[in-house]
């Protein structure tokens, strides 16, 4: 009597798995190894070498050995006399912008939330600004300025507001708000997208409700909209921040940080002591901590949302 060959044992399931496992692994790892080189290669390795250069008195963009000076970099930021007038500028200009933009942005999202005819099209417009480069729009707002042929001159003249021409960027805190207004010009826009989102999905029951209660558009703002508008708010006014904080493109098209230093900023210092005054060490501590504070208010951002305040936005 013959016996019938054993039939060979088929391939667990736990192997094939694990092995499937590891190619998903693989192809996953293949797929993000360039994205990760390029955040290494622009964020993270220029982050870490700052940091290096800061501790060491490296006064020449060449490579070359250079004392190791640990933490007085940093020190010496505190140190200096000219960071608090600089840091002044930035907090006023933070502060400012921040609050004019985000008052501008509501009372524009509220007008395009309105039962408007083409409002496709006033949205549209909105957008605009926002879309411009940062340096076409110092380049636009610096003509605007120009004392001798500045559009805003000319139409105050041909008004009959004023005859004599101003020096809009004359004097140091008149062109630091000039400064300020075109920046809120630009930036207005986005926040009015976040703020208009928000009111879409406020229902109209509520105010339904509360015009049978006879509250007015009023008051019906102050108890219904603005509370509802909580969470977008919170999110504008912590990425405006971080924005305006670390602003350097417009004041170096629009004013250079003149007249008399009075529209420099934090990051334009950073960049005047670096690259003009070659103080690579010093520069570089400057601007590690720009990083540290815009991470700080990054960590602002996050403990928020942990919060559960931004629900409206998760």
């Amino acid at each position: 009597m013959s016996v019938a060959p054993a039939a060979t044992a088929p391939p667990t399931r736990r192997r094939a798995w694990g092995s499937g496992v590891r190619g998903e692994a693989l192809f996953a790892l293949a797929l993000l190894l360039p994205a990760a080189i390029v955040v290494f290669g622009v964020v993270l390795y220029p982050v870490a070498r700052t940091f290096v250069i800061s501790l060491f008195d490296v006064n020449s963009p060449l490579p070359g050995s250079y004392p190791f000076v640990g933490l007085s970099n940093y020190a010496r930021v505190f140190r200096d006399p000219g960071f608090y007038p600089v840091l002044g500028h930035t907090l006023y200009f933070t502060l400012v912008s921040t609050a004019a933009e985000l008052a501008l942005g509501i009372a524009v999202a509220l007008l395009l939330n309105a039962p408007l005819r083409a409002r496709w099209f006033w949205r549209s417009l909105v957008v605009l600004p926002w879309a411009l480069p940062t340096i076409v729009n110092g380049a636009l707002w610096r003509w605007i300025y120009n004392g001798q042929y500045g559009a805003l001159n000319g139409l105050l003249s041909t008004l009959h507001l004023s005859d004599a021409p101003h020096q809009w960027l004359g004097s140091p805190f008149l062109a630091l708000n000039m400064v300020i207004v075109a920046d809120v010009w630009k930036n207005t826009s986005i926040v009015v997208f976040f703020i208009l989102a928000g009111l879409q999905t406020i229902s109209s029951d509520l105010y339904e409700s509360a015009r049978m209660d006879g509250a007015g558009a009023w008051a019906a703002f102050w108890r219904i909209t603005l509370p509802l508008l909580a969470p977008s708010i919170a999110v504008v006014l912590i990425l405006r921040t971080i924005e305006a904080f670390k602003v350097f493109d417009i004041i170096y098209v629009m004013t250079g940080g003149g007249p008399a230093s009075g529209t420099q900023t934090v990051a334009f210092y950073t960049y005047l002591q670096a690259f003009s005054n070659q103080l690579f060490g010093y520069g570089a501590a400057l601007a590690y901590l720009i990083v540290l504070a815009v991470f700080a208010l990054a960590m602002v951002y996050l403990r928020v949302l942990r919060q559960g305040e931004m629900a409206g936005i998760q």
